[in-house]
């Protein structure tokens, strides 16, 4: 998927640099997530941030921006981080991590007893943050594994997917978003059996006896975004499609490569509970923290050629979507691998429009809005 034109963000504010720490009633200033231009390519903006302000204060935002890598991972995993909007912040905060939305189902018993006063973190360990895959060879038990995921919802996500492909094949031309990954999460788990199914996830990953459903698996619109970013991706590299045409198991390492260089969720809240150090500063107790997920995702200090998409990649490591049990983390990662699949069963030969080209659209979540492709 194509990188947007870098045009319309102005340049950064004159502030303290990298090295100066962060402490004091004057905190260094940057650009800010709210500028002119700063959803059109925040991939540039994620750049300047990383190198010149890797912790500053958004004074527009009301919040901290980490931008580095190691020092978001200690942002989602620290127990001096408490999660947004469960500690009594506004209403309308992004979700608390990627693809998951905070259920405290999804939060492993470990996490409820982190530090005095502070909340359940909704986060995956610091493990599952920073391990790294060793490379190309057979797929890791938790990417290729569905885990808990029930054999009729396995059944039900296949069948969807075939069904909506089926009806596309015909087409001169089709919009996958509007025709296809908006209706994939949703008809793979209809309000009938996404209760039961929530509550048999939330048990399994965490020990618990919940009788209500998660709302990880009643919001779609996050997987939506996902598959689309991913199909993108995908669609773009004939020779990888060439490839998961024969060895369909490629699908996922395409979709964790996926996740990491166009995530659905790009900033993600946090609030300090306790003053923290990071590699750009120190924090104070009690500041607001902005956790910039799609900047992580592309820091050269962690990844080689973070901007290109590498199923094959030695160093992919686990996204940050989620904890790998979140009813919404199993169903994405399923969703992509059977979707692909039957897309390309019932059209060989799909590729894109003639003249279109995917381009990421948002700021707190992004995605492509269109996929034009021709289906034979």
């Amino acid at each position: 998927m194509q990188a947007d034109a870098p045009e319309g963000i102005p340049a950064p504010d004159l502030g303290r640099r990298a090295g100066r720490p962060a402490r004091g009633p004057r905190p260094s200033t940057g650009p800010s997530l709210l500028a002119p231009g700063a959803a059109h390519d925040p991939y540039r903006l994620y750049r300047v941030l990383r190198e010149e302000y890797p912790l500053c204060y958004d004074a527009p935002l009301g919040a901290w921006l980490v931008s580095r890598y190691a020092d978001v991972a200690t942002a989602l995993t620290d127990p001096r981080f408490t999660g947004l909007p469960h500690d009594a912040a506004p209403r309308g905060g992004p979700a608390p991590l990627g693809l998951c939305h905070g259920s405290p189902h999804c939060a492993p018993r470990r996490h409820h007893t982190t530090a005095p006063g502070a909340m359940p973190c909704h986060m995956p360990d610091a493990e599952s943050v920073s391990r790294h895959v060793p490379g190309p060879g057979p797929v890791p038990r938790h990417m290729s594994d569905p885990g808990p995921v029930p054999r009729h919802m396995v059944a039900r996500i296949e069948r969807t997917a075939y069904v909506l492909a089926r009806r596309l094949a015909g087409r001169q031309q089709a919009d996958l978003v509007a025709e296809f990954c908006r209706w994939l999460p949703v008809g793979a788990a209809p309000g009938a059996s996404a209760r039961p199914y929530a509550v048999r996830l939330s048990r399994a990953a965490t020990g618990t006896t919940a009788t209500a459903a998660t709302p990880c698996t009643r919001h779609t619109g996050l997987r939506e975004t996902a598959l689309a970013s991913f199909l993108a991706n995908v669609l773009d590299a004939p020779d990888l499609l060439a490839a998961l045409r024969t060895a369909p198991a490629l699908a996922d390492r395409a979709w964790t490569e996926s996740l990491r260089r166009d995530p659905p969720v790009q900033v993600v809240l946090r609030r300090t509970v306790a003053e923290v150090t990071l590699s750009g500063g120190t924090l104070p107790a009690g500041a607001d923290v902005a956790c910039l997920i799609g900047s992580a995702g592309r820091d050269p200090e962690r990844f080689a050629a973070p901007d290109l998409f590498d199923p094959f990649r030695r160093d992919q490591g686990r996204s940050l979507t989620g904890p790998v049990s979140c009813p919404a983390v199993l169903l994405g990662r399923l969703e992509a691998g059977q979707g692909l699949r039957a897309l390309l069963d019932a059209m060989p030969r799909l590729r894109w429009a003639d003249g279109f080209r995917p381009a990421g659209t948002g700021l707190l979540t992004r995605g492509p809005r269109a996929l034009l492709v021709r289906p034979g």
